[in-house]
């Protein structure tokens, strides 16, 4: 740290008496310096000392000044008790007293609220308020200064007691110093940093210390002892150093932890005032013999380089070691004045004062940044430079150089012929170390530390300014005092060349023969005797290693990369590329590679050019090399080949023809101009050639054509090849219909393979007429088939079929299949049982059926159970092995679907859907009659039971069949009901109890074989508990019919019974008591009493004849009794084969009954008639009304 004087004044009064300058104050732009000089206030220009306008307004002595934070106005406080707020344009304002001389004045720095403080008081003033609020205090007030952020005032006071007041004059702290009032405080100042994490407040007092607080009231560190009494202690802006000065006559330099770090200006006299100018380094002092002196600061940059280490100083006291590769960088706190820095590998030596700190990295690691203290050497020293080796420190001295050990021992000395202007160390072993010294006459030595004799190397006219050699150490850079760049041969001592306009040099580390140098705001990197490239760059060039330049600028260090392109070019300009590849490895852009690689390869110089291609990845080219290096090991050698094929990889296609026909190679050149599609070149390439090439040129030729996205060119072209599989797949593709059917028309029907192809492509766009045209034409009567399937063309299909029945299942199935996605699935089973496909017809109904039951469809699914029942016997009449299996399911299919079909108007009951007039007796009915069915009530679910029995009880107590409903109330008894019947359903069960225990006589179903009225509940199920005979049930209302089942003998058959019911009777009408009698050959008539007489009709004396007994007798007939009959009393149900026809007897003529031709269900005429109204087809199996027999 150097302090240049840049103006001094000295303050007069008229009588030329010395006015002491109590205090000074710069305005915060720094252009003005306020002077409290005797009873004046002086106002100076910093830039010159000239002094601007003398302010006169005080009585007596001006002790104090201070300017407002926004450069406004300042103030000036006196001894006549009074304080004057003056203008920036020197304007006095406002004025304003205390009782007692003026001795300190500052600014809030945020509200530039005023604090004035005298003897026995402080007051606030501010712009905004009229009068000053002023606070008593117990001792004189010395000095005063308000934190950074405004809200505290500092008080210093004689008594040794440092007062923290806030706004209002509160006082929040107090401290008390030791001396107390034998060491009065007589400065203060806060650190302005932002940095800091508290507010610190330097305090000195004349007890001659220096001390530190925090805003608590908490001392930070020990007192500074001064040897002086301090009058003013002043921060720098940024609070880095603090500048002091007192009794002992000149201005000193600290740290702000109060480190001395030197002297500023010594002085005749006290130093009664000191500030240092805002955003600079300029301090002014004031001294009691009115000197007012104005000086700048200049800071030295204490630094050491080594390869990628840079140590340097930083706030005077640290060293900061950076990693120029890595940015990391590590802080090394001395707490004292840092004089000088050498590194050198892994050790560091830094000078202080009073000794030498040697450290060493911790580890071996290159990024390793972790430094320890080693040695000690507690001496001082005096010397120009510094320098370390492994096991040394060398001391430079004007001439001199001596070699110390870390413990101190001075091992060797060496005295020079002149100044000593540059010295480094160049690498050696440990202990054994190499020096390039350069001298002032222009002498460059060699000094080994371990030898008393300095080596000469060369000598020069001009003095040297910068030194460097060259990693072999065979060159050596020289720059002298005239910025010129010398380079010499050190062995033969020859000047390589030179260069101007250098203020340093330095060798790149990875490159013997590359060096820079900086001078005149330009960078020049050289290669060997290449000319020089520059560009712009300020600063010093101290280092250069690979692409990396370390560049010392004013007080930083960077490391700038600079791509090495400008030499690497220049060694290609010689086709030098083992060189130009050694450089490009130093730090080159990609395109720099790219060219390199480039250059290599139409060299021929295929080692560097595969090189340089990894590095850029270029996977194409490096095929190529690898290809060649192949081809050489094979013992092919015509480099013109070579170069020819790296021709066409660069797109010098015209010079790769050429060469590929000087060399005999005709092909490559045809296959490179078809691949490329250059066609044109290729056929004047050709010229007049075979017709197999011509015809190859034109398949290649459309395939580019395909390929460009020209499809129309490229089917043409393919069609003129004769490739015709190809161009019908592009005019497909595209959906070319005209051009495809032309062309399909030219085709022969033999060529099966390219007509197929068109009629593929006519299906997918939907021109079946087409593809049909073009099946007829080939004869595939299977594949016009499937067309027809496909387009869902049925009509035509089953045209076909009609035609050619091997096709049936190619067009049945797939009908079946379609109808079930459409949910058309009775259409489906239809269709599947057509095309002999009974397993799947079966497992279609199957299907349904359960959807229907899950989905409470009973009456659906009543009707599909009747279909499986008729597909069962389908099958069973075709298939005689699975006949019985078949014949049972029959069975059990007919029951279950007469089942659902009874339970449907239950459902319907329960869900409130009325569907007849006389819906209350109808489900009355079906109710007993599902609890006389065993079956059902083992088959169904528990709901359906409920149900049914709920109903039934309902029904049968609102009709009078009391002992029903009791005995279904009983069995709902155990039977979890729903809570929306419970209520209903106890009432009820109480109410029925109330009933006679019986049912009504309207109700009893009467037997019409032998007229036994049976009870609504009986043991026999649906049968009479006399006669066994079954009942036979209207399918619609569900009541018992007047017929009676009757069976054939043995020798009858089903035709000879029909023809004997047929034969005309004799036939016997009754009115009253007459009876008429006709035959064909007379009519008679008669009187009786209109008693029949069973003889007069055997088969009702042969009911009567027959019944009786424990067993089930069946009605059995004979010839006889079937002439009997009238063909209007006998119902047949003619069941297919293999099951037997049923015959049934009316028994009341007079009851009109009719029976479903196809389900065979029994219904009253008037029902039937009126449900195949209502629903056009037999209510049971859905049989259309218009449907023949």
């Amino acid at each position: 740290m150097r302090a240049v004087p840049t103006w001094i004044d000295k303050v007069h009064d008229r009588d030329k008496v010395e006015q002491c300058i109590y205090d000074l104050a710069f305005r915060p732009d720094g252009s003005q310096l306020i002077v409290a000089a005797g009873n004046r206030v002086l106002v100076y220009d910093t830039a010159d000392g000239t002094l601007i306008q003398p302010l006169k307004g005080h009585k007596d002595t001006v002790y104090c000044v201070a300017y407002a934070k926004d450069g406004k106005r300042f103030a000036s406080g006196s001894a006549d008790k009074s304080i004057i707020i003056w203008t920036s344009k020197l304007e006095g304002i406002l004025k304003y007293t205390h009782n007692d001389s003026i001795q300190c004045v500052a600014y809030n720095p945020v509200t530039h609220q005023l604090a004035s403080c005298s003897s026995g008081d402080f007051g606030l003033w501010s712009p905004e308020q009229k009068s000053v609020s002023k606070h008593k205090v117990s001792s004189k007030i010395t000095c005063c200064g308000w934190t950074n952020d405004g809200q505290y005032l500092a008080l210093g006071m004689m008594n040794g007691v440092v007062s923290i007041r806030n706004k209002n004059g509160e006082e929040k702290v107090k401290i008390e110093r030791p001396g107390g009032s034998s060491s009065p405080i007589w400065s203060i100042a806060w650190n302005p940093s932002k940095d800091e994490h508290n507010d610190i407040l330097a305090v000195a007092d004349w007890g001659q210390r220096l001390s530190f607080y925090q805003l608590s009231g908490k001392q930070m560190g020990k007192d500074r002892q001064l040897n002086f009494d301090p009058c003013c202690v002043s921060f720098f802006s940024k609070g880095e150093y603090i500048v002091m000065g007192g009794s002992d006559k000149q201005a000193s330099l600290y740290t702000k932890d109060g480190v001395r770090l030197g002297t500023i200006g010594e002085q005749s006299s006290w130093v009664w005032t000191c500030r240092v100018k805002p955003d600079s380094n300029y301090v002014v002092l004031g001294c009691q013999d009115g000197t007012i002196a104005f000086f700048q600061l200049i800071f030295s940059t204490v630094h050491g380089l080594y390869k990628d280490r840079y140590a340097y100083r930083d706030s005077m006291t640290d060293v900061i070691v950076q990693h120029l590769i890595t940015e990391q960088k590590v802080r090394i706190k001395c707490r004292e004045l840092v004089k000088k820095i050498a590194i050198y590998r892994s050790r560091l030596a830094i000078q202080l004062p009073e000794k030498i700190l040697i450290y060493e990295l911790h580890s071996d690691d290159s990024s390793d940044m972790h430094y320890r203290v080693k040695e000690k050497i507690c001496k001082r020293f005096e010397c120009n430079l510094l320098v370390v080796c492994s096991q040394h420190i060398i001391l430079c001295q004007e001439k001199r150089l001596q070699c110390l050990s870390f413990t101190a021992v001075r091992e060797k000395e060496w005295l020079m012929e002149s100044l000593i202007r540059y010295i480094k160390v160049i690498g050696g072993p440990s202990g054994r170390e190499g020096l390039l010294v350069g001298l002032k006459n222009g002498a460059i030595l060699k000094i080994f530390v371990d030898n008393p004799f300095a080596i000469t190397l060369l000598k020069q006219n001009t003095s040297v300014r910068c030194l460097d050699m060259s990693t072999s150490r065979s060159k050596l850079a020289v720059v002298d005092e005239h910025n010129t760049c010398l380079v010499y041969d050190i062995n033969t001592k020859e000047l390589l060349f030179q260069e101007p306009n250098a203020n340093s040099v330095a060798w790149n580390t990875q490159c013997e023969d590359m060096l820079c140098f900086s001078g005149s705001g330009y960078l020049n990197i050289k290669a060997s005797n290449f000319p020089v490239h520059q560009q712009k760059l300020q600063g010093f060039v101290v280092g250069y290693n690979g692409s990396k330049i370390f560049c010392l600028h004013v007080y930083s260090m960077a490391a700038v990369e600079v791509p090495q392109s400008a030499p690497m070019y220049q060694y290609l300009e010689r086709r030098m590329f083992q060189e130009a590849y050694q450089i490009a490895c130093l730090g080159v852009t990609d395109n720099d590679w790219k060219d390199l690689a480039t250059e290599a390869l139409e060299g021929l110089d295929f080692h560097t050019a595969k090189k340089a291609f990894i590095r850029v990845r270029d996977l194409r080219y490096l095929e190529l090399i690898n290809s060649i290096e192949e081809r050489k090991k094979r013992g092919e050698s015509n480099n013109q080949l070579f170069l020819a094929d790296v021709y066409a990889y660069q797109g010098k296609f015209h010079e790769a023809a050429k060469l590929y026909r000087k060399t005999g190679h005709d092909s490559r050149a045809l296959s490179m101009y078809t691949d490329l599609r250059m066609f044109e070149y290729a056929k004047d390439f050709l010229g007049s050639a075979d017709p197999k090439d011509t015809k190859l040129l034109m398949k290649k030729q459309a395939d580019w054509a395909k390929n460009s996205k020209e499809p129309r060119a490229a089917a043409d072209m393919y069609l003129t090849a004769g490739e015709h599989m190809k161009a019908i797949e592009i005019i497909g593709e595209h959906g070319w219909m005209d051009m495809l059917i032309d062309l399909a028309r030219k085709l022969d029907k033999a060529e099966r393979e390219p007509l197929s192809r068109c009629a593929v492509f006519f299906k997918k766009f939907n021109h079946h007429g087409y593809a049909a045209e073009i099946y007829n034409k080939m004869g595939d009567l299977k594949a016009l088939v499937q067309l027809h399937v496909d387009a869902r063309h049925w009509d035509e299909a089953f045209s076909l079929v009609e035609k050619h029945s091997q096709f049936r299942d190619d067009v049945y199935v797939p009908y079946a299949q379609w109808l079930a996605e459409h949910d058309r699935f009775e259409e489906a089973q239809r269709a599947f049982h057509k095309a002999g496909r009974q397993a799947e017809a079966v497992r279609v109904l199957e299907q349904l059926t359960h959807n229907a039951v899950v989905e409470s469809r009973f009456n659906d699914a009543s009707y599909y159970y009747w279909m499986l029942s008729m597909q069962c016997l389908d099958i069973a009449r075709d298939n005689t092995e699975k006949k019985e299996e078949m014949l049972k399911k029959f069975h059990s299919f007919q029951h279950l679907a007469e089942l659902y079909h009874v339970y449907h108007s239950v459902h319907r009951y329960m869900m409130c859907i009325p569907r007849f007039p006389d819906i209350l007796v109808i489900v009355f009915v079906l109710n007993v009659c599902l609890l006389r069915d065993k079956m059902l009530l083992v088959a169904v679910l528990d709901v359906w039971i409920r149900d049914t029995l709920y109903a039934l009880a309902k029904q049968s107590k609102l009709l009078g069949a009391y002992k029903v409903a009791r005995h279904a109330f009983e069995k709902l008894q155990g039977l979890k009901i729903p809570s929306r019947y419970q209520d209903s359903m106890e009432l009820s069960c109480l109410t029925v109890r109330s009933k006679p225990y019986r049912d009504s006589e309207d109700l009893i179903p009467m037997c019409y074989r032998c007229s036994t009225n049976n009870p609504l509940l009986n043991n026999q199920g649906n049968s009479c508990i006399n006669c066994r005979q079954p009942f036979i049930y209207s399918a619609s209302s569900y009541e018992v019919l007047p017929l009676v089942e009757f069976y054939l003998e043995d020798d009858i058959s089903d035709e000879e019974a029909v023809s004997l019911i047929d034969l005309e009777v004799p036939r016997v009408q009754t009115n009253s008591s007459w009876q008429e009698m006709s035959s064909a050959e007379s009519q008679c008539l008669r009187m009786d009493d209109g008693t029949e007489d069973p003889e007069d009709d055997p088969f009702t004396a042969k009911l009567s004849f027959e019944q009786g007994g424990r067993a089930f007798v069946p009605v059995l007939v004979n010839r006889a009794v079937l002439r009997s009959m009238s063909r209007r009393d006998v119902l047949i149900k003619r069941w297919p084969r293999p099951l037997s026809w049923q015959y049934y007897r009316s028994l009341l003529p007079d009851v009109s009954i009719t029976m479903c031709p196809s389900c065979f269900q029994m219904f009253h005429s008037e029902d039937y008639e009126l449900l195949v109204l209502q629903h056009n087809c037999c209510p049971y199996c859905r049989r259309p009304i218009d449907e023949p027999s």
